[in-house]
């Protein structure tokens, strides 16, 4: 299993807040994906923002979270906005 900090986008404090909800690898939060991570990520710390959840599609993707695609980012503004 490769670890998080492995990942584009993710740091020592983000691999923190990973673990703690159960996603201790590279492989796992590829399986879950960025939306379903921000979930679980957002049920314990509600301060999360629009930014995590671009850094962890980031991470997915191996792209710098500022350089998802424009269509990308509107799907995941649409979705941590709806979940407001």
């Amino acid at each position: 299993m490769s670890e998080l900090t492995s990942m584009m986008n993710i740091g020592k404090e983000m691999e923190k807040k990973l673990a703690s909800v159960g996603i201790d690898s590279a492989e796992k939060l590829t399986e879950k994906g960025s939306k379903q991570a921000f979930l679980k990520l957002k049920e314990i710390y509600p301060q999360i923002c629009l930014v995590h959840l671009y850094a962890l599609e980031g991470a997915i993707c191996n792209v710098p979270f500022n350089s998802l695609p424009e269509n990308k980012k509107k799907e995941l503004k649409e979705f941590s906005d709806y979940l407001k």
